[in-house]
């Protein structure tokens, strides 16, 4: 009863804001993935280029199986791109390899939502898979107040790091059009072709975020008035 109800809405509005923002990237890219940059430079030696440009010495640059699975590791200090950037000379690859770098540079800047983020991660996981065992034991034990503001608190824990990832999402993607502008990596009409790639990927996780806050107010409304001890 407490899954199949009128605050489920809340749950369905998440998920089609997050099935909207992966359509949406996807297409972005593909589209703009068939527009080879002028330079002629892939995904990877963008990346190391923009790398060195930087005087980042010490982040390797890798292959990834996947599509649009790149990611930055700070703790192997490895920048991964997937199939369709790492070999890839179009500007959307170029585009999504400098935001991957962008967030190497913020690791070397000592940028503090990433360092907070990064050793928030471990929080933020382990409240998530808690959360709900927690409500519903707090449930079995006669609605105690205790472990269910506990559980509704460890969920907070995972919404809280989808906020945290916001500013260091668009900050990754504001130094990318930052450097790809002032190396010339790119041309200005490139430019504003890879502005709207990131700006699509930005949009994946304001709809994380978006879904997370949503689903945090259903258990609010469904547990949050449940009796005190």
């Amino acid at each position: 009863m407490y899954f199949y109800d009128a605050t489920y809405i809340l749950v369905l509005i998440g998920a089609a804001l997050s099935l909207w923002a992966s359509a949406r990237v996807n297409s972005t890219y593909k589209k703009y993935a068939r527009v080879l940059s002028r330079s002629g430079l892939t995904g990877a030696e963008a990346a190391r280029r923009i790398l060195q440009t930087a005087g980042i010495h010490d982040v390797q640059v890798e292959h990834i199986g996947g599509n649009l699975t790149d990611h930055y590791d700070p703790r192997r200090k490895v920048l991964r791109l997937s199939d369709s950037v790492y070999g890839s000379p179009s500007v959307a690859a170029i585009g999504v390899a400098a935001h991957e770098c962008g967030h190497a540079i913020q690791d070397a800047n000592g940028y503090a939502p990433l360092r907070f983020r990064g050793a928030f991660v471990p929080v933020a996981s382990l409240g998530t898979k808690a959360a709900l065992p927690i409500l519903l034991l707090g449930l079995v034990l006669g609605s105690s107040y205790t472990l269910i503001q506990v559980g509704l608190l460890c969920f907070a824990c995972g919404t809280l790091f989808q906020l945290v990832t916001l500013p260091v999402e668009f900050n990754a993607s504001a130094r990318a059009v930052d450097i790809l502008g002032n190396t010339h990596m790119l041309s200005q009409e490139e430019l504003s072709h890879t502005r709207k790639v990131l700006s699509a990927a930005a949009m994946t996780y304001v709809a994380a975020a978006a879904a997370s806050i949503l689903s945090l107010l259903r258990l609010i409304l469904l547990f949050g008035g449940r009796s005190r001890d």
